[in-house]
């Protein structure tokens, strides 16, 4: 044993050349037969250029020892040192493939396959492998001279001479040939049965598509018809028996092993129907019971095998019958379900490493492409291509797909095609799964050229190309984006009318001819402005698809354009900033708020092409921005519009940055914390509605009084707003306080105050186009019979004689939200005790809560809702958590600070923390509250107008199921997922909150 700093200059250059066992390398180099490899440091070298030196060396020797015949031996190394090109393909093979290094060691003399270097062999064709399969009379040599032909794909694929696309075409030809081989044995074998009937091998799948993996099942289709005056049923027996006995010898083990399984399980029936048929008796089959995924797998058809004139006969035959596929009822449903089913059923521990059905896989691309080819195939024959990239490109020339769209997909399907390449090639195994060990991912890394950290740098790369592959997948199978609709410009002849609605109506668009008619308002022309228009919109039209409501996306892409269209910026801004193009249509197409918000302020679009733009902003840069805008105004009319136009713009701005999900952070993305989510959006709404209100406050006071009011005025917040957990059509609840300035009597101190709380609420309660303000001020002592304003000592004075446990509960969300901010701090300091009374609740004002509360279930749901999904009162739902939260805290907040907060989800972390309520209890009243709150902010981004309870209107559901995370389809989940959640919250509140 070699001892450490005493290392041979061999083992040193073996480790630098990446050998990950040098010693055992070196070992194998001093073998006397290894003698002119070691000698040769060029040989050395690429030895340490392929994928797995140790590998390749392992093989290496096996082969050199394999030649028995010295002479053979020699001649064999002589080349190896002095031909490079042999040398690179035969090292590359060996250090990918140790199945391929076995084939060499059994049959060394195949060597000489790699060691001409022509232009038949760089590329060659059925013809060419024919030639090379020539010579098998039997099952086992047809295995070796395929294996032989299959060296010298493997030797052109591992050195870069072809493609991984070349490569996969290059397999699909041999198969071809192996098919025709292996049919000429069977026919020798049964020549009566060959003189009975004409045969044709269809190939099916990846075979049919020109994209053959190196192991993989080869799917194909058998017809057939009688020969020479047979009966049809003789025939078709005779054909049978041939069919089977290439299936047979195709598909047998042996010493050589097998070639690979022939599939015919995509015939008519699959497993149960007969092996073959006669093309009449395929033709009725599909005319009247094929299935959608049938005419799917159709795409791939191609006669590879037996008569081919026949195989042409059968294409031409059932080709109409796949380019109207589309027309079925439930097509695009159906082929969407399919591909669901599969990523269904893959294992659940090998779902993040399955490279071909797995989220982001090879099959993603595949279905995607041949969904928008089955659509569009119809009126455009370039698209119908049976092989994936082809197909792709068809696409993209033709505008169905966008260029970079493609370009993507294209070069991400190549990386997964050429990592499954080069997994099979290993052993020569059929699989799809991405291995877990660190040598062979090394090995895997090294063959696709990643030399510089290969495990890292190949995961990183998978990564990023599946992630491409599943938005775009995401982006074209469900919503597919069809770019050439945009460019159907009057007079256009290059699609039909029919044509274009159909595609829009593949994106998902409920009046294709509506859709048009914007379409052509918006691109027709020769204008700048149309040829802008022209660019962006079959991008747009894409996003609007990726949406619940396409058709209310594009009018009102429309009616901005319509405002816009004649500001420069405007479409130099969606066209030259991605993010602005993509968040305008996302904001669009999600609902009736932010749209409707956006046409009032049609320049806030602005606001979407800035990186920055999307952040909530403080309450004092608010109340600053509406307090200098009310004192630029010369009525108090005037005064309270602009501060609407300030809160019009940032409503606008957190509706888009909610529905875009621009909230997240780097390291928490909104998507993945929706407690997160929530608690921006009520921050942002509460912060711009105290600032509004603040605005309202001055455009009050500065006509009769100027600066100075009599009397010190504060706004309380209280409820959802004093919680700071505003939604969108959230009421503000308030109380009013004042207290008269030194030397002012107290009746007109009152009579001001009174004064300008009623202006307020006129000045509020203007007619608008936008999202109502309102104030509620019945939170108030007395109620509704109360005075709406009272000093701080009235206050005072009534909690001490006449406050109910009601009125307690309410001030546990009081927070100063306006006006003197001295004041407001001074009517906390009295409320304090109240809200946390000392030594907590006694057990009659628990009862109180407890039946105030239940009163409250029995009397104030709405008659004929459903209490399950009630989102305020129903079961589990924001009333029921925020009693209970409530309780804890007038019960306990004395004696525990975390308590003492208006917040609903601060109360409640902090009752978990001091042990009040149980870890998973805390999570599932949270996880209750987030739901209901975002339900009730999705319900008015969608209808806008605010509701308690989920839409009846299908679209609407799926928009809010769009918002909630839910996909296309699955409202139904969303519905299941919302009451299970409440359910359980209500488990919880039952024991907390009644004790039960």
């Amino acid at each position: 044993m070699t001892v450490p700093g005493r290392r041979s200059s061999t083992f040193i250059r073996l480790l630098r050349l990446g050998f990950t066992d040098p010693s055992a390398a070196e070992r194998l180099l001093a073998l006397p037969e290894m003698t002119p490899v070691l000698g040769d440091p060029v040989l050395l070298d690429a030895l340490g250029g392929t994928a797995d030196p140790d590998l390749a060396l392992r093989s290496l020797v096996r082969v050199v020892e394999a030649h028995r015949d010295e002479d053979a031996r020699r001649r064999f190394l002589d080349t190896l040192v002095t031909a490079k090109p042999l040398r690179d393909r035969l090292l590359g093979v060996l250090g990918s493939s140790e199945a391929l290094g076995d084939h060499l060691a059994r049959h060394p003399g195949d060597w000489q396959a790699l060691l001409t270097y022509e232009s038949a062999d760089l590329h060659p064709g059925v013809a060419e492998f024919e030639r090379g399969l020539a010579e098998a009379v039997d099952p086992v040599s047809l295995r070796v001279a395929y294996r032989r032909c299959l060296l010298a794909i493997a030797a052109r694929d591992v050195c870069g001479t072809t493609g991984v696309a070349e490569a996969a075409a290059e397999l699909a030809d041999l198969a071809t040939a192996t098919l025709r081989a292996a049919l000429a044995l069977a026919r020798a074998a049964a020549p009566e049965d060959a003189a009975a009937c004409r045969l044709a091998v269809i190939a099916m799948g990846k075979c049919g598509g020109h994209e053959l993996n190196y192991v993989s099942d080869v799917d194909v289709i058998f017809v057939a018809e009688p020969l020479g005056g047979t009966e049809e049923a003789k025939a078709l027996q005779a054909a049978t028996r041939l069919a089977s006995h290439l299936m047979r010898i195709c598909s047998e083990t042996t010493v050589e092993g097998a070639i690979w399984p022939v599939d015919a399980n995509l015939r008519p029936e699959g497993r149960n129907g007969p092996l073959v048929r006669t093309l009449s008796s395929h033709l009725a089959y599909y005319q009247r019971w094929a299935k959608t995924w049938e005419f799917q797998a159709l795409l791939k058809a191609r006669p590879v095998a037996g008569d081919l004139s026949l195989g042409e006969d059968y294409i031409e035959a059932l080709g109409p019958l796949v380019w109207q596929a589309a027309e079925r009822e439930n097509f695009v449903a159906d082929v969407q379900s399919m591909r669901r089913r599969v990523v269904d059923n893959i294992p659940a521990a090998e779902i993040d490493r399955e490279l071909k059905l797995g989220p982001g896989g090879l099959r993603d691309v595949e279905f995607a492409v041949q969904l928008l080819q089955l659509v569009h195939g119809r009126s455009d024959a370039t698209l119908r291509s049976g092989t994936t990239l082809d197909a792709l490109r068809a696409l993209a020339a033709g505008g169905y797909v966008g260029r970079v769209d493609a370009a993507q997909l294209d070069e991400a399907y190549r990386f997964l095609r050429a990592l499954e390449h080069r997994i099979q090639l290993h052993r020569l195994r059929r699989t799809h799964l991405v291995p877990e060990g660190e040598e062979d991912l090394r090995r895997l890394g090294r063959s696709l050229g990643l030399r510089t950290e290969p495990v890292t740098a190949l995961n990183r790369e998978w990564r990023r190309h599946a992630a491409v592959v599943r938005r775009l997948h995401e982006k074209l199978f469900y919503r597919p984006l069809l770019d050439a609709v945009a460019q159907l410009a009057p007079g256009e002849t290059r699609l039909s009318a029919k044509a274009a609605r159909q595609r829009l109506e593949a994106l998902g668009y409920a009046d294709p001819a509506a859709a048009l008619r914007h379409l052509e308002a918006l691109s027709s022309g020769v204008s700048r402005k149309a040829a802008i228009q022209r660019t962006l919109l079959p991008v747009l039209l894409g996003w609007f698809a990726d949406s619940a409501d396409p058709d209310a996306g594009l009018l009102g892409f429309r009616k901005v354009s319509d405002a816009l269209g004649k500001t420069p910026w405007y479409l130099r801004l969606l066209r030259d900033e991605g993010a602005a193009a993509e968040n305008l249509a996302r904001v669009l197409s999600a609902g009736r708020l932010a749209p409707d918000l956006l046409l009032r302020a049609p320049e806030a679009v602005a606001i979407l092409g800035d990186p920055e733009g999307l952040g909530p902003r403080g309450r004092d840069h608010l109340e600053q921005e509406v307090l200098a805008a009310v004192g630029r105004a010369g009525t108090a009319e005037a005064a309270v519009a602009a501060a609407r136009g300030v809160r019009r713009r940032e409503l606008f701005r957190t509706a888009a940055a909610d529905l875009i999900g621009s909230y997240g952070t780097e390291d928490t993305p909104a998507e993945a914390d929706p407690g997160a989510l929530v608690d921006r959006v009520g921050s942002a709404i509460t912060d711009l509605t105290a600032a509004t209100l603040a605005g309202a406050l001055r455009a009050a006071v500065s006509g009769p009084w100027g600066e100075t009011l009599p009397t010190r005025f504060a706004v309380i917040g209280v409820g959802r707003f004093g919680g700071g957990e505003l939604g969108y059509g959230s009421d503000a609840d308030v109380l009013f306080v004042h207290e008269p300035r030194e030397g002012v009597d107290e009746q007109e101190a009152a009579r001001a105050a009174s004064t300008v709380v009623a202006e307020m609420r006129r000045l509020l309660q203007l007619p608008t186009a936008d999202p109502p303000l309102l104030i509620d001020a019945d939170l108030r002592p007395e109620g509704k019979s109360g005075p709406l304003v009272r000093t701080l000592a009235s206050y005072g004075a009534y909690y001490r004689r006449w406050s109910l446990v009601w009125e307690s509960q309410a001030l546990l969300r009081a927070r100063p939200m306006a006006g003197d901010a001295e004041l407001g701090r001074r009517f906390m300091d009295l409320v304090d005790p109240l809200r946390y009374p000392v030594e907590g609740l006694g057990e009659d004002a628990v009862r109180e809560i407890r039946r105030l509360k239940a009163r409250m279930e029995s009397e104030r749901l709405p008659r004929g809702a459903d209490p399950t999904l009630h989102t305020k009162l129903g079961r589990g739902g924001l009333s029921d958590v925020e009693w209970t939260v409530q309780l804890l805290q007038m019960r306990h907040g004395w004696a525990e600070p975390g308590l003492r907060t208006t917040r609903t989800r601060e109360a409640l972390a902090a009752a978990q923390a001091a042990g009040l309520i149980a870890t998973e209890d805390a999570a599932v009243l949270d996880e209750a509250w987030v739901l209901a709150t975002r339900v009730r902010n999705a319900v008015m981004l969608v209808r806008g107008r605010a509701g308690d309870t989920f839409p009846s209107d299908r679209r609407e559901v799926a928009a809010v199921g769009r918002y909630l995370g839910y996909g296309p389809g699955h409202a139904g989940d969303m519905l299941d997922d919302y009451r299970r959640t409440t359910r359980r919250a209500r488990a919880v509140v039952e024991e907390l909150f009644y004790g039960a």
